[in-house]
This record gives C-alpha cells, structure tokens and sequence, in this order.
C-alpha cells in the first residue's frame, strides 16, 4: 500500500503545475541529509509522506502498537533514505540520493513502480546501480563497488 501511494502521490507532486507550489520545497537539497527527510510543504507531508504510511495500517484495522512501530520504522527509513550515508545493515540510500540528483527519476520507496514505468532505467544505467543494495558487512560500499577500476583514471564530476 505504502509503496502504491508514495508513488504515484510523489509522482503527481512532480508534475510542473503542482512542483513549484509544493514539492521544490524538499528539493532543495540536491544531496538530501535526515533533517530534509520531512521538510515539505504541509499539503504535500499529508498527502504524500503521513499518507501512503498511514493507509495500510488503517485499511487493514491494524493495532495501535503496530501502527506506531510501522511508522517508526518508516520514519527510520526515510531520514536513512535522506542521510546520504549508506548504513550497514540499513536499506541503500542510492536510489533516493539519485532522484534528488535528477528529479525525473527513482519515485518509489522500494523501486518495484519505477522498475513497471521506467523510471529508473537511467539510475539503472549507472554504476550508483551496483551499490544500491543492502549492505551486510563493515566495508563501505564505495570500496565494495567502486566507480572506477584502479587501472582507471578518475574524471572529476563523473562519480555518482
């Protein structure tokens, strides 16, 4: 449910007749950091961020206890998602990093929408791509996945 709504809600914030009312606000910061994470228009923190979160639980007549640790760990992973840290054991902030980079691209929370309409098919493309997964160990994913191999020279500006 979370997913279905974030998406297509952050989505419809991104059209340019309710972008510059709404939802610039949040884009701010091309490089997002946790205290961002909910820095939005009030219209848009409903409809969009409290929304999609609340909706399931509701639905499904979910108790109170449940709730709050749902949106609990929704909270967590949205402040992750706009860290720009990739935390061990933590999902991969990339895909998120990526779409405030580019605007057009990664709408999701889990990327199973973007994946359906397309709209990850540049993050797909680039060697961000590679780290963004769920990182089961201490070595940095940077490290892990690097944007170059040794052999190669770095172009300042080129890594993700």
């Amino acid at each position: 449910m979370e997913e279905v709504a974030f998406y297509y809600s952050h989505r419809l914030f991104h059209h340019r007749l309710l972008y510059k009312h709404f939802h610039k606000m949040h884009h701010e910061w091309q490089s997002p950091i946790s205290i961002t994470a909910i820095y939005a228009h009030p219209i848009e923190h409903v409809l969009s961020n409290m929304g999609p979160v609340l909706l399931g639980p509701l639905i499904l007549g979910s108790h109170v206890a449940t709730i709050w640790l749902w949106v609990s760990l929704a909270l967590i992973s949205t402040l992750n998602a706009h860290s720009g840290y990739h935390l061990p054991f933590f999902p991969s902030p990339e895909a998120h990093d990526f779409h405030h980079l580019k605007f057009n691209q990664c709408y999701g929370v889990l990327g199973v929408l973007d994946l359906l309409h397309g709209t990850d098919d540049k993050f797909r493309a680039t060697k961000c791509f590679s780290r963004h997964l769920m990182m089961l160990s201490l070595i940095p994913p940077r490290e892990a996945y690097p944007d170059y191999t040794p052999m190669e020279k770095v172009i300042k500006g080129k890594q993700c």
